[in-house]
């Protein structure tokens, strides 16, 4: 029996579906959430604050494995981020981006970047590391491919890891991770 709206446009029982379905996943396998289309259920009211907190009808959501659950369903379609189930496709907002890399460290020629979700992206083809630059304030913001169309923003600690291993190519500051090199800002930054 599906699920009935409730006056927000949420549907009863849409975080108990999410988690049930997210659970689904063995250890920390990833349900295959690209391959499910349901319907649009509405939005449910959970916000990704920039600083990475999940709020709940405003107040944070307490427990890490439940936040881990409901992060192992969420996928960005055009129209935005959502949680999605087998059964149901609930909108969420994010303020910035999804996830924040909290860590780095290197793995052969790689460097791998650990999300606070637990996830781990190693810089290189699949996994592109961007900075980009705020053409006002000259702030970079740097960020790393996770999966499908979800990405972290590099905290600022783990940035200037990167900046102390980085090398001079071409009057930018690089680094190398996965056979490629990743520009950490414009030409001259940080020279």
């Amino acid at each position: 029996m599906p699920n009935k709206p409730t006056s927000s446009g949420q549907s009863e029982g849409g975080l108990k579906s999410v988690a049930e379905a997210a659970r689904q996943a063995p250890g920390r396998g990833l349900p295959p959430v690209h391959l499910w289309n349901p319907a649009h259920c509405g939005e449910i009211d959970i916000v990704i604050c920039a600083d990475g907190v999940w709020m709940h009808e405003g107040s944070p959501i307490g427990r890490a494995e439940l936040v881990r659950l409901f992060s192992t369903v969420l996928r960005k379609d055009p129209d935005g981020y959502h949680l999605v189930t087998p059964v149901e496709k609930l909108k969420i907002a994010v303020e910035d981006l999804p996830f924040r890399a909290v860590a780095v460290r290197e793995a052969g020629d790689a460097l791998v970047f650990t999300t606070d979700q637990g996830d781990e992206a190693g810089a290189g083809p699949d996994h592109a590391l961007v900075v980009d630059t705020d053409p006002a304030t000259g702030e970079p913001a740097p960020r790393v491919h996770v999966r499908g169309d979800l990405w972290a923003r590099i905290t600022r600690p783990v940035f200037y890891e990167l900046v102390e291993r980085a090398v001079e190519q071409d009057g930018r500051l690089v680094v190398r991770s996965g056979g490629l090199a990743f520009p950490l800002g414009p030409q001259g930054a940080g020279l």
